[in-house]
């Protein structure tokens, strides 16, 4: 059961940030665009990377909720503090790496990053779950509503991470606010454990429906990044609503 019920989770956590990194990252990758906005291999080896920095984090998260569903606050805000501050110290190194970090495609490298670390974190929730003695249809959707907002959290968070550059239009943002998203995000799953599952399901709606609004808001940056063959960032550049399986850019 422990090894179906990791397979199972991997399944989740995989597809749900796999299929943002194919889906949402896609567009902006060629044929959906003239020229793709970043380096498609970077892009697999960011992803890849949050695959395995994912690991801790997830262990992290099932402290955190065990900690909050024994009422031990103080452990449990302590594990809230190592989780967050953690991923966005691991996106800070990141970012100062001279692989990913020294060009304007960096958001796209932190958004696959912290997609697959999201991705971990669900695969710890679900497999968690499945892994207890009771198993029921609402349960389970609990778990794929919190594992798909912990995705959410992680993408919108890693874009309220980069700071405003000048001309944008942001006013706001920066590690420290992207920490303070987080911790909010991750207290409201958090409450599934401390008040039950209409708290939990409630909570877990509210992280969802923010990080969507946060990275709806935020993702309009993306479209002005220069691909890496061109010098000055472009106007602008529409996505189709259609997707199709990308290709090397050639410069």
């Amino acid at each position: 059961m422990v090894v179906a019920s990791l397979s199972i989770g991997a399944v989740v956590g995989v597809l749900l940030s796999a299929a943002f990194v194919w889906v949402e990252i896609g567009r902006y990758a060629t044929p959906q665009v003239p020229e793709t906005l970043f380096d498609e291999r970077r892009e697999i080896f960011a992803y890849t990377a949050g695959l395995f920095v994912g690991i801790p984090f997830a262990i992290i998260y099932i402290l955190y909720q065990f900690s909050m569903g024994n009422g031990a606050l103080p452990g449990a805000l302590i594990f809230l503090a190592l989780l967050v501050g953690g991923i966005e110290l691991a996106q800070w190194g990141l970012l100062r790496s001279s692989y990913w970090g020294r060009s304007e495609s960096a958001p796209f490298y932190a958004l696959g990053f912290r997609a697959a670390i999201g991705g971990l974190i669900a695969l710890g929730v679900v497999s968690g779950y499945l892994g207890g003695v009771t198993v029921t249809i609402d349960g389970i959707a609990l778990a794929v509503l919190e594992a798909t907002a912990i995705v959410g959290l992680e993408v919108a968070g890693a874009l309220l991470s980069f700071r405003p550059k000048a001309g944008s239009g942001r006013t706001s943002g920066g590690p420290l606010a992207g920490a303070i998203f987080g911790v909010f995000g991750f207290f409201l799953l958090g409450l599934g454990p401390l008040g039950g599952e209409a708290s939990a399901f409630l909570g877990a709606g509210i992280a969802l429906s923010g990080a969507f609004l946060v990275y709806r808001r935020l993702r309009p940056t993306l479209s002005s990044i220069p691909p890496p063959s061109a010098g000055p960032p472009l106007e602008s550049v529409t996505a189709p609503e259609s997707y199709g399986r990308t290709k090397r850019d050639r410069p």
